[in-house]
């Protein structure tokens, strides 16, 4: 066995042989959907993992998950009982397993407030009530940035359009109107003048309005273990969420090589970790860059949507899911680079709903110069449905090159390359579950 980090020989034995490697804590994961993060834990960590599922969300977990996932036991928080309740029951529960979990992972958005409740009330560390706010109330973030010294746009929590028509006398149009809860861009609009306010349901979501801004988006994510910024990776977006949303190429770059951002990333993550007490923790951040002004936008303490976090992996040539999983079990994760490259993840349309007639087989796309791996979510027969989000795709291309445009172009050139081609839904086809894309 090598030594470890340092070159100070590890624990030995009473016979003198290397003692073993004590083994991980048992980790409780918040599991509402497949992402390619949940599967690589139910691999790599099985034995000392414990998923936490919710009845409400059952239906986005497709049969074929729930089959490859049933080597893990798995607690199913019920609907409409008081949360108290279900944590005296998960505790009885977790008690008759070998190992009971003593850490706790929430890598979803929506899930935010429900898992971090959860796990206050079953003992495990937990983001409080506060920290959820900051990192889940889109207005409640803002008004913490300000507090860090931080540029944001100017916003408003608003009820009705005489609200947003006095913000916009003020800052001018075009507008951004989101629900302060929202993700992946669902319900959340641009506005050019006064005409877009009309189909807004306003007793239907709690609403904010903020200024649109001008200048350079980008996207960083970073790893926190002790409160400390182990490191933090930027990416470039070709097209905007909100251009994403409207048929845009929907693509993001991890820039591990040639021109980032121009602000020191570690130090502005690290602002925002120790201002909002954060211990540990994936964190997933967006910012605006323009005339040299770092604007703060919105920071998520959560793994990253779409396939962001596997870019990284890619560009630098580490594990960085099981870096993940190393911080929310406690551990620091060595974060050894192998090499640096461009790499992104572009997400394959999905340009409505309907039954799959064809799609461009995952081999051909391969074969266009800088593919590295290629995930079809569904496949000729299968009943799908898109809806307006960010993630909503029939699938990814993990795309290398040596700079961010060199990825770019190939990204187009597979979408150039790939076809889908839908038939209509029949009439008894159920309608689509939050966020999903398909069946």
């Amino acid at each position: 066995m090598s030594a470890p980090p340092g070159g100070v020989p590890g624990p030995r034995g009473q016979d003198g042989a290397a003692a073993p490697e004590p083994q991980p804590p048992v980790l409780l994961l918040a599991d509402d959907r497949a992402t390619s993060f949940t599967r690589y834990a139910a691999r790599e960590a099985a034995g000392r993992l414990v998923l936490l599922r919710f009845a409400a969300h059952r239906r986005a977990l497709s049969p074929a998950y729930v089959r490859e996932t049933a080597h893990l036991p798995a607690f199913w928080i019920r609907e409409g009982v008081p949360p108290a309740e279900e944590a005296r029951r998960y505790r009885t529960w977790a008690a008759e397993l070998p190992a009971a979990p003593t850490r706790f992972c929430n890598p979803s958005e929506p899930q935010q407030e429900t898992a971090q409740e959860f796990a206050a009330l079953a003992g495990l560390p937990h983001l409080t009530g506060q920290q959820v706010r900051w990192v889940r109330d889109k207005a409640a973030m803002k008004e913490r940035f300000r507090a860090l010294g931080l540029a944001t746009a100017a916003w408003r929590r608003v009820r009705a359009p005489a609200e947003v028509l006095r913000f916009a006398d003020r800052h001018g149009w075009p507008l951004v109107l989101k629900p302060v809860d929202s993700f992946a861009c669902i319900d959340t609009h641009r506005l050019d003048g006064p005409a877009a306010l009309g189909g807004v349901d306003w007793r239907a979501r709690e609403w904010m309005v903020e200024e649109f801004l001008t200048g350079t988006e980008w996207e960083a994510c970073a790893l926190i273990h002790g409160g400390r910024v182990l490191d933090a990776w930027p990416s470039a977006m070709p097209c905007r969420p909100l251009e994403i949303v409207s048929g845009a190429m929907n693509a993001n770059i991890s820039v591990a090589t040639g021109a980032g951002p121009p602000v020191d990333l570690p130090a502005l993550v690290q602002r925002i970790t120790t201002g909002m007490g954060i211990d540990h923790g994936y964190l997933h951040m967006e910012f605006f860059e323009r005339d040299g002004t770092v604007f703060a936008s919105e920071v998520g303490l959560r793994m990253a949507g779409c396939e962001i976090a596997a870019n990284h992996g890619h560009a630098y040539g580490f594990d960085i899911f099981g870096a993940t999983l190393d911080v929310y079990r406690g551990r620091r994760p060595e974060l050894r680079y192998r090499h640096r490259r461009c790499v992104g993840d572009l997400l394959l349309p999905l340009p409505g709903s309907g039954v799959v007639r064809h799609i461009t087989p995952a081999e051909r796309l391969r074969r266009i110069p800088g593919t590295l791996d290629v995930v079809l979510q569904v496949g000729a027969g299968d009943t799908v449905h898109s809806r307006r989000a960010s993630h909503s795709a029939s699938g990814h291309v993990h795309v290398a090159g040596d700079s961010v445009a060199q990825v770019e172009r190939r990204m187009r050139a597979v979408l150039d390359a790939f076809t889908i081609e839908l038939a209509p839904l029949p009439h008894s086809a159920p309608a689509a579950a939050e966020g999903g894309t398909s069946t």
